[in-house]
């Protein structure tokens, strides 16, 4: 079991509409936190507390009502917590938010992650802001004006760390644990299905311009981790990703199971590319058509608990069949009887 599995985080100098950053590629509850007190500041009920976070300290209220949000992390692990943003940020421009959350209709665009719009975020009047200083350093001083702004220091690997640091400052805890509990009990639950000989899984990402094979230090790396699922020896590496890598790496993309996703449709060329490659055709888990391409939101942006429950539903049914036996087995038996 991985060491990681069980474990129990004012409206001035706003001239500008938008500011870019140099960066990393209406709900029943609207936000409120648990507990009650008088009406403070714009919205917010009860006090405030003092949390600790990746820039120094923040004046939270006691329970944020009017949440902005400015990474995928950051949402997932709101909507995980059964909070609902006032306002959120698209991975792209005009892509809106990830599909796989529900209830995220009413939340209204704040820009991209590469560029908030300070302006938008302010008329909003939050009274608690969610982001990374790997994201948004460059702009903290700004955010913390218009409103208490809390900051993990990354994303991606430590998306457990930071979940915990958004359901201190939303005051979420006690949901945080539930939420947890749910995540490991399906791990266990997946685990105990695939047996002593899970398949070797290999994660390729096909970007516009750049062709990634996943390690083990992202976040779907950590889930395939937590899983008990085994890597492909170029890939059972404690390091991010294989990047920018050509029809040359195809190789180091085999695996028992092969999964795929798309970042954007404008990288569909460079997939075609690949997978036409006599290198691909010849990859063991293309000819016994084991290849599946699954949703990048899931597997690549969602950063999250909500996510990782998706990324396991496909791990469940591209694996598992609901027997006790991985699909491999399954298939293995039926050839052979």
């Amino acid at each position: 079991m991985s060491k990681r599995f069980f474990r129990k985080a004012g409206l001035a100098l706003l001239g500008a509409t938008t500011l870019s950053l140099a960066a990393c590629g209406g709900n029943p509850d609207s936000g409120s936190g648990g507990g009650s007190g008088e009406e403070t500041g714009s919205g917010s009920s009860g006090g405030t507390r003092t949390l600790e976070h990746a820039m120094g300290t923040a004046e939270v209220p006691e329970n944020p009502e009017r949440v902005v949000v400015l990474d995928t992390g950051e949402l997932d692990s709101a909507v995980s917590l059964g909070v609902t943003p006032v306002g959120a940020v698209e991975a792209v421009a005009g892509q809106g938010l990830p599909g796989y959350l529900e209830g995220t209709d009413e939340i209204e665009l704040v820009g991209t992650i590469e560029e908030p719009n300070l302006e938008t975020i302010s008329t909003l009047e939050p009274d608690l802001i969610l982001s990374s200083s790997l994201r948004h350093e460059a702009i903290y001083d700004q955010l913390s004006q218009i409103a208490p702004t809390v900051f993990t220091e990354e994303t991606g690997v430590t998306w457990r760390e930071n979940f915990d640091k958004h359901a201190e400052a939303l005051n979420r805890e006690a949901e945080a644990e539930q939420v947890v509990s749910d995540y490991e009990s399906r791990i266990e639950d997946f685990r105990n299905a695939t047996g002593d000989t899970p398949p070797t899984v290999s994660v390729v990402r096909f970007t516009p311009g750049d062709t990634r094979i996943y390690q083990k230090e992202s976040f779907i790396g950590t889930i395939l981790d937590d899983a008990g699922l085994p890597r492909p020896e170029a890939q059972d590496v404690e390091d991010f990703a294989l990047l920018n890598v050509t029809a040359e790496a195809i190789p180091d993309m085999a695996g028992d199971v092969i999964y795929t996703t798309v970042y954007d449709r404008e990288a569909d060329t460079a997939k075609a590319d690949i997978t036409s490659d006599p290198l691909w055709q010849n990859l063991e888990a293309v000819q016994n058509d084991r290849v599946y391409e699954v949703s990048d939101d899931l597997w690549m942006l969602g950063i999250g608990y909500t996510a990782a429950q998706g990324v396991l539903s496909d791990l469940e049914e591209t694996i598992t069949d609901g027997s006790g036996s991985t699909t491999m087995e399954t298939t293995m038996m039926e050839t052979t009887g």
